[in-house]
């Protein structure tokens, strides 16, 4: 297993630049403001009262202290930040799986993103080409996990033709 510290690596690699259990700490973090969910949430019509409305927020059963970031914003902003180090390079994004919410996200937290590379496999397709698969594990300023996801991308092979 090898750590990358992300201010020392180059915007997305080769397929043979990873490795299965090599681990990716993205930097920097990220602190959700209120107006970046609010713009989150009209910008993709998911304007549900939980995110935006704190009187309702209170009035409900209290599930949530106030309302939460919307978990696709948390999800995206997460995905983001392990574009440097992953998938920078990348020809597509195959698909994600097993993604999680775990805990509430609420503005003023920071996220923080760290990748592991779960596995690895030459393209059948394309032979210029490889898949890489990772699972990422969102963290906030607590170290408390909020969201996980697996997402498998294709990248270009080193020196292929």
């Amino acid at each position: 297993m090898t750590v990358h510290d992300a201010r020392q690596t180059r915007f997305g690699g080769f397929y043979e630049d990873y490795a299965a259990a090599d681990v990716y700490r993205h930097w920097p973090g990220k602190t959700i403001t209120e107006a970046e969910n609010h713009l989150f949430c009209l910008l993709t019509m998911a304007v549900s009262p939980i995110h935006t409305d704190h009187h309702y927020v209170q009035e409900t059963d209290g599930i949530f202290e106030r309302p939460v970031v919307v978990g696709t914003y948390v999800f995206s902003l997460l995905l983001g930040m392990t574009v440097p180090d992953i998938s920078g390079r990348a020809i597509a994004n195959l698909g994600v799986s097993d993604l999680r919410h775990t805990a509430p996200v609420y503005p003023g937290d920071t996220l923080y993103a760290q990748t592991t590379i779960r596995d690895t496999r030459l393209s059948k397709s394309r032979p210029n080409a490889g898949i890489v698969v990772s699972e990422t594990v969102g963290r906030n300023q607590h170290d408390q996990v909020v969201t996980t996801f697996t997402r498998a991308v294709l990248l270009p092979r080193r020196n292929h033709d």
